[in-house]
């Protein structure tokens, strides 16, 4: 796996915070079941490197406000990947190549729902393939954030929807040196539902990508 608005109605603001599971559920990744994910984890945020010039050294740290349960590669130095990068988006760490860096956590903060989108989930797909354009993902990063969650998502009768701003980069702040042209970070939190939920319309900027790009994708199940 190479580097590698919509349907809602604006009426009500709904504010959700975050529901935790009880269950320490082990991290998971690749296309699971519903009810194998552990409700209320940051899942798969994985980082994207994409410099101008092959073999360029790369530091990236995270500073999460909560308890991260994985990590991969681990880091190599506090809270912090040490990597060598090169265009096509190959990372290379301690002999290893990857495609991107990846981690996962229990948060201490919660997310808001005040704003988003309530979609089908036989619809689900078709606004993922519409919006993750809009939120700066290439047609490869799409892809692989579609194949994580669509599992999870097609057979609710609906699902809610909001993506996270500073909610989310305030409690998992990154910092890359040397700093990119462009960083884009899509954090979807959702839930499932068995109705419909009125919420105000989420308007989307689509971010600058260009020169050196760092992309990071997640999102949370909240309950």
């Amino acid at each position: 796996m190479k580097k590698s608005a919509l349907f809602s109605i604006a009426t009500v603001g709904l504010m959700v915070a975050s529901v935790f599971c009880v269950n320490n559920v082990k991290a998971l990744s690749g296309a699971e079941s519903a009810d194998s994910i552990a409700c209320g984890r940051d899942l798969k945020p994985v980082i994207y490197l994409y410099p101008t010039e092959d073999d360029t050294e790369i530091s990236v740290s995270l500073d999460y406000d909560g308890n991260l349960v994985d990590i991969i590669p681990e880091f190599n130095a506090e809270n912090t990947w040490n990597v060598v990068a090169d265009t096509d988006g190959t990372i290379t760490y301690e002999g290893q190549d990857y495609n991107y860096l990846f981690w996962e956590g229990d948060p201490n903060f919660s997310y808001d729902f005040y704003s988003g989108y309530c979609v089908k989930g036989a619809d689900t797909e078709a606004f993922l393939t519409s919006t993750l354009p809009q939120l700066g993902l290439n047609d490869a990063e799409a892809a692989e954030f579609k194949e994580f969650w669509l599992p999870m998502m097609t057979g609710n009768e609906y699902n809610v929807i909001s993506f996270q701003y500073d909610n989310y980069t305030r409690g998992a702040k990154l910092t890359v040196s040397p700093q990119p042209d462009s960083l884009i970070r899509v954090f979807m939190a959702w839930y499932p539902s068995d109705k419909y939920v009125k919420i105000n319309p989420q308007y989307l900027d689509t971010p600058s990508r260009s020169g050196y790009t760092v992309v990071e994708w997640g999102g949370n199940k909240v309950k």
